[in-house]
């Protein structure tokens, strides 16, 4: 398992294969000590807003990544984006949605959130584990975060 602060990427995911496969694909490129993942979206606020069961940690080190679900538990997906992008300490970190949810008015909302990008989950479990791992290497290794001060 990881420490509380070596985490890059949150995984929002209530789906355990779907998780899984994630995990494998990040595993294959060495990602995957960096990954936490929480299966509903108050597990997710209280991960990146550091309360409840997460309080010990810092608040103010927080995932380079965040792949969230849409249909969650709890609290959805879209909830989760709309209190992440409205905070000013949270709202750069990148989100990446993966859903199964091809709904127009899923993409455009998440959009209108302030989602950085939206991706419809592959079926097949190659094309699964190539998209994830592209995303992981896209959004760790490639993209140029804004630094806050």
């Amino acid at each position: 398992m990881n420490t509380q602060n070596d985490i890059q990427i949150l995984m929002v995911e209530d789906n355990p294969d779907d998780a899984e496969l994630a995990l494998r694909a990040f595993e294959k490129h060495k990602l995957a000590n960096q990954v936490h993942w929480v299966k509903d979206g108050v597990k997710a606020l209280d991960f990146i807003f550091a309360r409840n069961q997460y309080s010990g940690r810092v608040n103010n080190d927080r995932p380079k990544l965040i792949l969230l679900d849409l249909k969650l538990p709890k609290v959805d997906g879209l909830e989760v984006l709309r209190q992440i992008k409205s905070n000013e300490a949270t709202k750069m970190i990148p989100v990446v949605v993966l859903t199964s949810s091809d709904e127009e008015e899923d993409m455009i909302e998440s959009y209108n959130l302030g989602v950085n990008s939206y991706i419809t989950k592959p079926v097949g479990f190659e094309k699964f584990v190539e998209t994830v791992s592209k995303l992981g290497l896209y959004w760790l290794l490639l993209n140029q975060p804004l630094v806050q001060k």
